[in-house]
């Protein structure tokens, strides 16, 4: 008799188990739903940065240089998971848009944002042959533009608020500001000291426009051409994000711009020191992790 029992007790034991497992996952699953989730991307000298909602859309800003991009995004998306919503290309640049080649290859992509100046590089040219052969929306982002990516989570476009074609592409760059509850996130792709004051201008002339973030991403990879005093001040970051690969030959990030930050005892986190760079928030309080 004891046997019999022991016999139907494993099974039933086991199945416990499992349904436990499954709950907690199910539990877990849930919980990271309610938090907004960026990450750096460590692609060496590029640009690759990573959104997902509180309720799972995913967004990717810049796609890094070439055959980067992939093993980066394998750390925070699913193996299963072959859609994004939009990609937001802020400059044509190479170290830009390197990587989105093998993402609409891979993935279905929703709808794209661009600055709206060009490149006259056969990726780019080949790029935007493939925009348009997939039927993917190809949106000119503009300043006043507000995407609602869900939970409470947004994002607003500061920038360019004219015709940039004519621009270089550095000076033209998207600049836009990921809100949610308390945690804010400045994201400049390659923007210059010409573009912050051209930022800096409207927010004084806009009284809604609050530029105040809780983590700046530094511009063109901490380069001296970007991240002025004026601009660091009003954004006012706890924290900077620096992309860059170790011993680049651009000497990023700059001395001066290292100083700029350190002068306002910002806490610097970069990419070719700690790897890819993942943030959790709860719209309060955010956590921050590495992965080399």
């Amino acid at each position: 008799m004891f046997h019999n029992r022991k016999k139907h007790f494993l099974p039933a034991f086991t199945l416990l188990l499992l349904v436990a497992t499954i709950f907690l996952f199910y539990q877990d699953f849930r919980n990271s739903n309610k938090r907004l989730t960026f990450a750096m991307l460590d692609v060496g000298q590029g640009d690759a940065l990573f959104i997902e909602s509180p309720t799972g859309t995913q967004i990717l800003v810049d796609g890094g240089p070439p055959r980067k991009i992939m093993s980066q995004l394998a750390r925070v998306m699913s193996p299963f998971d072959r859609s994004i919503d939009a990609i937001i290309v802020t400059n044509p640049d190479l170290d830009h848009i390197g990587g989105f080649e093998d993402i609409l290859k891979t993935y279905k992509v929703g709808a794209v944002f661009e600055s709206g100046t060009f490149n006259d590089s056969k990726t780019y040219q080949n790029l935007e042959a493939e925009i348009k052969n997939k039927n993917i929306p190809d949106i000119l982002a503009k300043r006043g533009m507000r995407l609602h990516i869900g939970g409470g989570a947004v994002i607003d476009i500061l920038f360019p608020d004219r015709d940039v074609s004519l621009w270089s592409s550095n000076d033209g760059s998207i600049v836009a500001k990921l809100s949610y509850g308390k945690t804010s996130i400045m994201l400049t792709g390659d923007s210059t000291s010409v573009t912050e004051k051209i930022i800096l201008e409207n927010s004084k002339q806009d009284s809604k426009t609050n530029l105040a973030s809780t983590i700046l991403k530094v511009g063109h990879h901490g380069s001296r051409t970007s991240t002025s005093n004026d601009f660091v001040k009003s954004v006012a970051p706890k924290y900077a994000l620096i992309s860059n690969s170790k011993d680049n030959n651009y000497g990023h990030p700059h001395p001066d711009t290292l100083s700029t930050l350190a002068s306002f005892g910002i806490k610097i986190f970069r990419t070719d020191l700690l790897g890819t760079i993942i943030i959790k928030s709860d719209g309060k309080s955010e956590l921050f992790s590495f992965q080399k």
